[in-house]
């Protein structure tokens, strides 16, 4: 991390060092709400735009000029690692990731490579143009997909709503899913390693699909290798955000891994998940998305009451419980920005 960004809100919050205010970044943040992506989106394929390195650092920096966010998140996408290994991966408007070749046997597994993470220098290249943009100004977020989401992917061969044939092998295969997962965290702790070294100031770890478990199978198949990732992480002055969909459930679990930040969804009380939680541990979160459907004055209430539960608190990073949603008004986006911004003291 340059020695420019130890003192930025975000990086003292995410440390649980005082801030005048609670800074704030949101999930998502550089997508499919704002015109400006659109024109962007409209000339490229979203994977040309994930690994043009310009692209991607147009796409990171319009959150940063727009809205004015207290930190930026590098635009790509979690399943980068899994095409690096050999997924073949493609995105279709409307229905989203898919891999032709999903895996769900043993030779499958086996044909996977690990070696790959020089695959994924288009990424560091991405980080290294953000930097010379950003010139300090605001810190900049890498992340990766936890291995278990980045495996339903793989298993399902692309979204799933019940997630059945990567539970099958969890609970029928075992140890087939161990094999697999093994290779995800592996490829994914290079990964962001590389993201350090190309300088990145913070990294978040999505488990996006971890509310699909039950808490043994939660413990057993994702968070012992959110642990293993943390843990090979050259992680000195970098904070480690640990975001997983189910984190109202999963949280102590959670901090066993030993994150910087615990990123809570909106079905929690705030204050009480981060009372629940080792001294030390910043929490991030966790405002309902479709709150920012609502009138501006539901945008504001909600803001401030949220703000007010908790006052006092070091450590709080304001987001939302999970990414803005793509039809969600700009204008609205902007709005609760500017209010965490202006009006929180």
């Amino acid at each position: 991390m340059s020695t420019k960004q130890q003192d930025s809100l975000f990086i003292k919050a995410a440390f649980s060092q005082p801030t005048e205010r609670p800074p704030v970044w949101m999930m998502r943040q550089a997508g499919r709400f704002m015109k400006e992506y659109w024109d962007i989106k409209n000339r490229y394929s979203f994977l040309e735009m994930c690994k043009t390195p310009e692209i991607a650092a147009d796409v990171t920096m319009l959150p940063v000029d727009l809205l004015g966010i207290d930190a930026a998140i590098l635009f790509s996408d979690i399943l980068v690692t899994a095409e690096a290994m050999g997924g073949d991966l493609s995105f279709t408007q409307g229905v989203g990731p898919r891999f032709s070749n999903p895996v769900r046997t043993s030779d499958d597994v086996d044909r996977l490579e690990t070696g790959v993470v020089r695959k994924l220098q288009y990424v560091a290249d991405a980080i290294k143009i953000v930097q010379q943009r950003l010139d300090g100004k605001i810190p900049l977020i890498g992340f990766a997909g936890s291995p278990f989401t980045v495996m339903s992917y793989l298993v399902e061969g692309g979204s799933s709503k019940d997630f059945k044939l990567t539970k099958l092998m969890l609970h029928n295969e075992p140890e087939l899913a161990h094999r697999l997962l093994a290779k995800i965290a592996e490829v994914t702790t290079g990964y962001l390693n590389l993201q350090i070294e190309a300088g990145v100031d913070a990294l978040q770890i999505f488990d996006s699909w971890a509310s699909a478990l039950a808490w043994d199978d939660y413990k057993e198949f994702s968070h012992t290798y959110i642990s293993k990732i943390i843990a090979g992480l050259n992680r000195q002055d970098i904070p480690i955000i640990s975001f997983c969909k189910g984190s109202s459930v999963f949280a102590p679990l959670m901090a066993e891994a030993k994150p910087d930040v615990i990123s809570v969804d909106w079905n929690a009380d705030l204050l009480n998940v981060k009372k629940s939680l080792p001294a030390g541990i910043a929490v991030q979160g966790n405002l309902d998305p479709h709150i920012l459907y609502a009138d501006k004055k539901v945008i504001k209430d909600r803001i401030v009451k949220l703000h007010e539960r908790m006052k006092g608190e070091n450590g709080f990073i304001f987001n939302l419980g999970h990414g803005i949603m793509p039809d969600l008004p700009f204008d609205n986006v902007k709005y609760a920005i500017d209010v965490i911004k202006n009006e929180l003291t």
